[in-house]
Formats: structure tokens, sequence, C-alpha cells
């Protein structure tokens, strides 16, 4: 017969391993796996030692125009490890139909040729796997399309930023130059 005390330490043992939150240093989970509008997949991990921007974004969205700047930060940076991964929404009703709909949207209107997820929901229950770490890890939840969030190489969040810095301010560049100095991971 298994004692009180066996019991309880049984009891605090499991709340401890599966009901507290993540810790805000973890990297984010390697496995963690996005669909791609082009029919791969590809995860965090297929990322590692590289230096990745994830954005939520939306085609018709009045930050929209941010594509074209993302656009120049991965020709700008892209040899140096840079990746920008788009991930559309319509959580904020302003995506298009599909996502094979806003990629051409998005090279026709912005000159955007990024890699760019299925739309997928980034907050809520419903949430991608990757924001749903995020929320739990960080407190992070984009409160709006054009959330920004920036991976070092050891796949540590460096720093989130809102709807509203662009891409090409000092702010993200500065942050970017100093991820992308830093040591590759592998």
């Amino acid at each position: 017969m298994i004692s009180m005390a066996a019991r309880f330490v049984a009891a605090l043992l499991t709340f401890v391993m599966f009901a507290l939150p993540l810790r805000a240093d973890m990297p984010a989970p390697g496995d963690l796996q996005f669909d791609l509008v082009e029919g791969e997949q590809v995860s965090l991990a297929d990322y590692r030692g590289k230096v990745v921007l994830v954005v939520n974004t939306a085609s018709k969205c009045g930050y929209a125009p941010q594509f074209s700047e993302l656009q120049t930060l991965a020709d700008r940076y892209g040899s140096q490890g840079l990746v920008i991964l788009t991930v559309p929404s319509n959580d904020f009703r302003q995506e298009l139909s599909s996502g094979e709909e806003a990629k051409r949207y998005c090279a026709m209107t912005f000159g955007a040729d990024l890699p760019m997820a299925q739309i997928t929901s980034v907050k809520g229950k419903g949430a991608h796997p990757f924001y749903s770490w995020l929320r739990e890890a960080k407190g992070f939840e984009p409160s709006w399309n054009f959330n920004k969030v920036l991976l070092g190489r050891d796949g540590q969040v460096i720093e989130t930023y809102p709807a509203s810095a662009k891409p090409l301010s000092d702010w993200m560049v500065g942050d970017l130059e100093r991820a992308l100095a830093g040591p590759v991971q592998g």
C-alpha cells in the first residue's frame, strides 16, 4: 500500500513536470513544423545555426507594405544566415482565402519571395504550436498582423516587435546584425 506522503510526492512531481509553464529562456522547440505554401514542411530544427525572423502576416493589412522591407532584409542578410519566415493568418480578418493566393499577391504587389507558411492561427487556443509555445515561454502573443519574433542562432527569442516596427528601422537592423555576428551553432 502506497503511503499518503508517497502519493503527495508523486502528485507534486506530476504537477511540476506537466502543469508549470515553460521557462522563458528555453529555445524554441526544434520539432515545431510549418506547412509551407510550396507544399513542403519546415521545422525550426531545419534553421539550426541561422537567425530567424518569424512574422505573422496578412496580405490586406495596412502594414503589408512591410513585405518589401522584409524582402530587402532577406536579400541583404540571407547569405549571412538570416531566414525570414512569413506566417499568414486570418485571425484579424485581413488575409486572402489561401496561402497560395497570398504568396502570389505578395510577390506581384510587394516583390516578396520569402518562405511562406499556409494560413494558420497565431493566437488563442487554436494557435499554431510555435505561437502557443511563444505565449507560454515568453508571454508574447501577436496583438495584430506583422508582429515579429527574432530567434537567435541558438533558437532563443532575442526580441519581439510590434506591428508598427519597420523591418529596416535602426532598432530591428541593429538587433539582426548583432544576432548575425554571433557564433554559428551547429
